[in-house]
């Protein structure tokens, strides 16, 4: 009866004044809300804020959209049940997953190697549920340790990197309509602020598609066949543990991306939520788990979306109970899933010529917010092969394994770092934390970025 209570209590938000209105320098706190019906906008808006990065995912990766956003919504749910509605934010799909599936579907075509992908995606949020338990438990202090931010930064920047040749390949399929494209997204992204500034992806897609329209590279067949109210396309993981090692290397980024949405809500609200980092990384293991067993794409906290919480100062946990809801609704809308499916290449070579970049750059920014030192043969030895392992994508076969140049970076970083520094603390050429790390002002937790397509507010 208590636990029954206390859900109602966490479900029952304040109304903020009059609910109209904000006065200067105030917020709307994750229990509070405005009237229902700006609640309702402001759930829109966190949807077309999330929604430019969350269905390219599915079409890069040929997984379904649909489920990817139905998987999406549920993920989205969890979370703010199991944070107790304390910590406002939407799950979406995570970029950091692409290079894996692209590398699970590319050797094993058609549904089998979807299923396989699945069962890494099921894998890779099983992993990062654990990881979120021992953090609830024992803090996050150890993550530092284990990960500092040359070797964090080294693992984000891979995996951006990696994909190069995959935004080649769409890119130089239709090179007219991929750098109207791109154009497109960076100038928006330039010339305009506020909500406008941070749809350029949806934004710079919408352009390249009407150009890819009137220029006939638009199959639209597929529209009309497909229903307007329907179930998603779920299908089942089947396991094969030899992908494992391409899919685990991903666990890293999420755990960044929820240490990083976490901080950067704290600093908005003023309010202090390190508590909450096991219980964020718990339900996005949990989110993604579910994803893998039915058919959905790997899901993170959203970058995005702290971007429409620092313009409009509302984070109520409401207004994304109400997003989770309306991506529910399209993800049941099969004729909206045809739509989507009908990007061309080219549109996507545009778009994703900048977002492989900025996913490889959130590294590099991890780097300088942290104030990485360079001038330390450590750091500087670790960061220089990781990522020339990752950007030529370095492959190496074992019995019927095989790794690619992901998880062998991820493994060089981290064997790298830690075995330099105790060689050198056990010959003397280290006596200090200060001869081979960052600066003692880039201590602490890594940086509020996200590999999902934008970089936090």
């Amino acid at each position: 009866m208590r636990k029954e209570n206390q859900m109602a209590m966490n479900l029952a938000w304040k109304l903020h004044g009059d609910g109209k209105h904000i006065e200067p320098g105030e917020v709307i706190e994750p229990n509070e809300r405005l009237t229902w019906p700006r609640t309702t906008g402001i759930g829109a808006q966190h949807v077309i804020a999330m929604f430019g990065s969350t269905f390219l995912v599915p079409i890069l990766t040929g997984f379904d959209p649909s489920t990817t956003l139905f998987f999406t919504a549920m993920s989205t749910a969890l979370f703010l049940l199991i944070n107790n509605n304390a910590l406002p934010s939407y799950l979406g799909s995570s970029f950091a997953f692409i290079a894996p599936i692209g590398a699970v579907t590319a050797a094993n075509k058609g549904m089998a190697g979807l299923q396989m992908a699945s069962f890494g995606i099921l894998c890779t949020g099983l992993t990062l549920a654990l990881v979120g338990v021992i953090v609830h438990f024992a803090g996050a202090k150890w993550i530092d340790i284990v990960m500092p931010p040359v070797v964090n930064g080294s693992i984000v920047a891979i995996i951006g990197f990696n994909l190069a040749p995959s935004a080649w390949k769409n890119f130089k399929s239709d090179p007219i309509t991929a750098v109207v494209t791109l154009l497109a997204v960076m100038l928006i992204s330039v010339l305009f602020k506020g909500l406008i500034g941070r749809l350029n992806i949806l934004l710079g897609v919408v352009v390249g598609y009407i150009v890819a329209c009137a220029r006939g590279k638009v199959d639209f067949s597929a529209i009309g066949k497909a229903a307007w109210i329907g179930l998603p396309h779920f299908h089942a993981p089947v396991a094969n543990f030899n992908v494992l090692t391409m899919f685990l290397p991903v666990v890293l980024v999420l755990i960044a991306e929820n240490i990083g949405h976490v901080k950067s809500v704290s600093l908005m609200t003023g309010k202090n939520y390190d508590d909450r980092i096991g219980r964020s990384l718990f339900a996005d293991g949990l989110g993604t788990v579910f994803a893998g067993l039915g058919g959905g794409s790997g899901t993170t906290t959203y970058a995005e979306n702290i971007g429409v919480m620092a313009a409009t100062k509302v984070y109520s946990t409401a207004a994304y109970w109400f997003a989770a809801l309306f991506a529910l609704i399209l993800s049941l809308c099969p004729k909206f899933g045809a739509i989507i499916n009908t990007i061309p290449a080219g549109v996507l070579g545009g778009v994703t010529t900048l977002l492989y970049g900025m996913i490889g750059m959130l590294g590099v920014r991890i780097w300088v917010e942290n104030k990485v030192d360079f001038a330390k043969p450590v750091n500087m030895s670790v960061a220089a092969v990781t990522m020339i392992i990752g950007i030529a994508d370095f492959t190496f076969a074992l019995n019927n394994t095989s790794f690619n140049g992901i998880a062998i970076g991820t493994v060089v970083a981290l064997v790298a770092y830690h075995g330099l520094k105790a060689l050198g603390k056990v010959t003397g050429v280290i006596t200090s934390d200060s001869d081979y790390i960052e600066d003692d002002s880039g201590q602490g937790p890594a940086q509020p970025a996200s590999a999902s397509g934008q970089v936090a507010a």
